[in-house]
């Protein structure tokens, strides 16, 4: 028996439940046939959201219900896209799921990068890792999502601080108590951890032959928010500099 206090009692396969219970299958009706028109799909508006949401719904009804208000302006093929990735994300889904979104983005992609908002592209790469057709896909996409569900954590943390995401801390409000596990500590003013974590992305980007563009589309989208923890040490650095030199 350990005696040091867990964060999650039981172990870390103690979270294992939890984890399964997200991926139950949606059921419901079944996704479109693969021959589906996609140009059809992208003309056709989406209806309004009904509520409040009618009763005896199946749990794919739901979340088509329950999409209608994130995805309120766009089109039925925005709305195809985002319900295939929920199929996907779970352990089973309608046969034929797998096969009609990789060929929605083989061939719609530049009409996905240019309406899809942030939020799905990022869960369109993170689909990849699951069902991306190489492994230079399906690896890529698997650091992809790590690289984003540590963003939400960090930032929701941040959250917490009482600080805007685009306001960064003072340096000299810095607590220099020792990184768990042993690590060793980052310096934001003159490390490149930022660049041993960010360009290998995208430089395994340029030979990924089915996500590279998705993958580097979400990189630049990165680069260009205000609110992120990368531009928040930007900041730091810019401002030290300027002390600096005075």
């Amino acid at each position: 028996m350990r005696d040091t206090p867990e964060t999650f009692p039981g172990g870390i396969a103690s979270l294992l439940p939890q984890y399964q219970k997200r991926r139950a299958l949606l059921t419901g009706a079944d996704v479109p046939p693969l021959d589906v028109n996609f140009q059809a799909l992208a003309a056709m508006p989406l209806p309004p959201q009904k509520l409040p949401r009618p009763e005896g719904l199946s749990r794919v009804e739901k979340k088509r219900h329950m999409l209608l208000g994130e995805l309120a302006g766009h089109s039925e093929l925005a709305m195809l896209h985002a319900m295939l990735v929920s199929h996907l994300r779970k352990h089973t889904y309608p046969e034929g799921t797998p096969a009609l979104f990789l060929r929605l983005w083989a061939e719609e992609e530049d009409w996905l990068l240019g309406n899809l908002p942030t939020r799905w592209l990022i869960s369109a790469v993170i689909t990849f890792a699951d069902v991306g057709q190489t492994e230079a896909d399906r690896n890529l996409a698997a650091r992809m999502n790590m690289l984003f569900s540590l963003m939400k954590i960090y930032e929701a943390e941040r959250a917490f601080s009482g600080k805007a995401p685009q306001e960064p801390f003072r340096t000299q409000d810095r607590n220099k108590s020792p990184l768990p596990m042993g690590m060793k500590d980052f310096s934001v003013l003159r490390g490149d951890l930022e660049a041993n974590l960010l360009a290998p992305l995208w430089r395994d980007a340029q030979t990924a032959p089915n996500i590279g563009p998705l993958t580097c589309h979400l990189l630049d989208r990165l680069n260009c928010d205000d609110g992120t923890v990368f531009r928040r040490f930007a900041m730091m650095r810019e401002k030290a500099a300027k002390l600096h030199s005075t």
